[in-house]
């Protein structure tokens, strides 16, 4: 269902516009969350942690949204950086092979995102 313009049905009709880019939504690529309202990654809290599962270091990032972001492109490029193994876990969570806390919280905030180490 499309969503009607600004002076629906008559000849003055204009498409609904990004409030941020000024396109009409069905071209807009900001980054939104699942209600449809933009969601910039300054706004999203991303909490960057490290635990030891089995005896070995996992980095994990959790709070990105993951209607927002395009979660699988982002992991593949943080694999690619710090060049380890790593999935999306639970929640949206991203994880990381070792210890990369401080290196992906300088990473993360590199791309816009409002990051902070958490934890010991």
């Amino acid at each position: 269902m499309a969503t009607p313009g600004l002076f629906d049905g008559t000849p003055l009709q204009r498409p609904v516009t990004c409030e941020r880019c000024s396109r009409p939504l069905a071209a807009c690529k900001c980054p939104r969350n699942a209600a449809g309202k933009v969601l910039p990654p300054s706004e999203q809290q991303v909490r960057v942690r490290r635990e030891r599962r089995n005896g070995k270091w996992v980095t994990v990032a959790a709070g990105l949204d993951p209607v927002a972001n395009d979660l699988k492109d982002l992991l593949q490029t943080l694999k690619k950086k710090f060049s380890t193994g790593g999935t999306l876990g639970d929640a949206s969570e991203l994880e990381l092979q070792g210890d990369h806390r401080d290196a992906l919280v300088t990473v993360l905030k590199g791309k816009g995102f409002a990051a902070k180490a958490s934890g010991g």
